[in-house]
C-alpha cells in the first residue's frame, strides 16, 4: 500500500514536528487534538519552524516554495471522522497507555482496515498498544526525536504481530521524511533509551554522591566524550518527570538497579523541578541563555 495521506494524533512538540516533516516530504496531513486552541499552537509552531528553516535552504534543503507547499498540505481536525481515508496514522498523545488505546480503540473503527497504525511512545509497549485493536499486524513504533525537524533518527519498532511488509512500509515512510530509520524490536526502551537512561541516572547518582558538580559532571562529559550537551543539561530538556516516568517502565520490564531510579531524581519531581519546562530542574533557567546550576537540589543531603 503506498501511503499518501498522513494523520498525527496530537499537536504538542512531537506532533505538530512529525506532522511537518510528513508535509515537506510531501505527504497530506491531517492533525488530530480535542480542542481548537492546542491545534492553534502547534501550528503556529510549525509556522515559525519552516520560517526560520526556509530562511537558509543552502543548509535546510527547505526553500520558501517548499515550505509554502508544505503549509498547503496541512490541516488540522477536531474530528475523528475526518481520518477515515488515511493510510498512516501516528499517535503522539500523552504518554499513558490507557488513554492511547482507548484512542487506537475508537480509530480502530473509523480508519480504513489496510491502514498502518504508528505509535511514537518513548517507553510503552508497542505490543499492549496494538492489542486495543483487530489490526496488531498493521501496528508499528515509530519513535521521532525532539526536535523532529532537526534529528534525524526514527526507531521503527515491530512486535512480533507486525507485518513484514508493514514495517517495510514504515522504514520506507523513515526515509521519505528525511529521516535514518532504525530497525528494533518492541522491547522496553528500545535501542536509544536502553542505552541512554542508565546514562542520565548514573550522572543524577554521580552528583549526588559528590563526584563533580553540576557544571563538572556536564563538561566532563561534552569535553571527554565529545557529547554536545552534558547528562545534567540534557535532563533538563527532556524532562525529569518524563524520565522519571519512563524509569518505572523500564525498571518494571528488567528489574536492574541502572533502571531505577535515583532519590534525587524522586525529589525534584515532587517538587516540580522538571527542567527547563517548569524553570528549574538541574540549572535555573530564568534566564533560558545563560541558565546556572541549581546546587539547591541537593539541599538536605549535605
Amino acid at each position: 500500500m503506498a501511503i499518501k495521506k498522513v494523520a498525527v494524533l496530537g499537536c504538542g512538540l512531537m506532533g505538530s514536528g512529525i506532522a511537518q516533516v510528513s508535509a515537506v516530504a510531501g505527504y497530506d496531513v491531517t492533525v488530530l487534538e480535542t480542542d481548537q486552541k492546542f491545534l492553534d499552537k502547534g501550528f503556529a509552531g510549525i509556522e515559525k519552524s519552516l520560517g526560520k528553516l526556509s530562511e537558509k535552504p543552502e543548509k535546510t534543503g527547505i526553500t520558501p516554495e517548499i515550505a509554502k507547499e508544505a503549509r498547503s498540505r496541512l490541516k488540522g481536525s477536531l474530528n475523528k471522522q475526518d481520518l477515515a481515508d488515511c493510510d498512516l496514522i501516528i499517535e503522539a498523545i500523552i504518554e499513558n497507555p490507557e488513554i492511547k488505546k482507548k484512542t487506537f480503540g475508537e480509530l480502530d473503527a473509523i480508519v480504513k482496515k489496510d491502514a498502518i497504525f504508528a505509535t511514537n511512545t518513548s517507553s510503552i509497549s508497542v505490543t499492549e498498544l496494538a492489542a486495543a485493536t483487530k489490526r496488531p499486524d498493521r501496528f508499528i513504533g515509530l519513535h521521532f526525536f525532539n526536535p523532529v525537524p532537526l534529528m534525524k533518527l526514527v526507531e521503527v519498532v515491530r512486535t512480533i504481530a507486525t507485518n513484514n511488509q508493514v514495517f517495510e512500509e514504515a522504514v520506507e515512510f523513515g526515509n521519505k521524511v528525511g529521516k535514518v530509520p532504525v530497525r528494533t524490536s518492541d522491547k522496553t526502551g528500545f535501542i536509544v533509551n536502553r542505552l541512554l537512561v542508565p546514562y542520565l541516572l548514573d550522572a543524577i547518582r554521580a552528583y549526588e554522591e559528590g563526584v563533580g558538580s553540576i557544571t563538572d559532571i556536564d563538561n566532563a562529559m561534552k569535553l571527554g566524550c565529545g557529547y554536545p550537551m552534558g547528562p545534567l543539561t540534557l535532563l533538563d530538556f527532556v524532562g525529569l518527570d518524563t524520565t522519571y516516568y519512563i524509569t518505572h517502565v523500564m525498571f518494571d520490564e528488567f528489574r536492574e538497579r541502572r533502571f531505577a531510579s535515583p532519590a534525587l531524581l524522586r525529589r525534584m519531581v515532587l517538587a516540580g523541578w522538571y527542567g527547563q519546562k517548569t524553570g528549574k530542574g538541574f540549572y535555573d533557567w530564568s534566564d533560558p541563555k545563560n541558565p546556572k546550576p541549581n546546587d539547591a537540589a541537593l539541599r538536605g543531603l549535605e
